[in-house]
This record gives C-alpha cells, structure tokens and sequence, in this order.
C-alpha cells in the first residue's frame, strides 16, 4: 500500500502548494512561529471554495495522520494593474510545546522531500 503524499490543506480535498516557510521564535514566550507563503491558492481558482467544505483550520496531513492548526493570522497581499491579482498569502500560527514542534518539523521532512524543496533549521552563522 502506497502512502499519499504530504499535502497542506485549507479546502477539505484540495491540496496547496507551498511556496516558502519562515520560522522564527517569539523572544517572550519562546514559542516558535510558523509563517507559510503561498503564491496561489488552489481553492481560489475556478472557484473551488464553493465546492468544497471550508475545514476551519490549516490541515497538514502526512503518512502519520493529520495536523490540524488555527492559523493565528492569515494575510492576503494583491498587486497587478487593477490590485486585484493575488500575488501571495501568508498563513502564521504558534506552536509553543516541543511535541508539536517535533511533529510539524517530520511533516516539513516529508513535504520538503515529496515537493523538492529543502528543510531545516539555519545552524548559527549561516
């Protein structure tokens, strides 16, 4: 049996792609912050968003199950002649215990690898 690859969910059933991801860390809490960047937004177009269920929360769903997270800010940023064209969307949320930083990192892994993209935390001086 053949595992499905990773896939970043807003729209049940519909996968995004994801374009980059930033992590910093809160100097206060020292929770870890999570920014993804997406370029274009696949429930968007041909108005896929009336078609499919809206799932409430970011879903990243991998060989181990499914991640559910409620983003705590989400950005949408348009530009073109008209500024009406979608140039980008950034979705941010937290993850303060290290379980679900451990968790979200192998998902990361998985989704780096199956998309060719890299992951992994900058060593200090790079």
């Amino acid at each position: 049996m053949t595992t499905p690859p990773p896939s970043i969910q807003f729209f049940d059933g519909i996968s995004e792609e994801l374009d980059n991801v930033s992590l910093r860390r809160n100097r206060l809490s020292g929770a870890r912050i999570v920014v993804m960047v997406f370029r274009e937004l696949r429930a968007i177009a041909q108005f896929n968003s009336f078609r499919y269920r809206f799932s409430q929360c970011l879903k990243l769903v991998d060989s181990e199950g499914e991640i559910s997270i409620e983003p705590s800010s989400v950005k949408f940023y348009f530009g073109g002649p008209e500024g009406d064209e979608l140039e980008r969307m950034e979705c941010r949320f937290e993850l303060e215990q290290d379980d679900h930083w451990e968790r979200f990192s192998r998902f990361m892994e998985r989704y780096a690898a199956a998309n060719a993209m890299e992951y992994g935390e900058r060593k200090p001086g790079e």
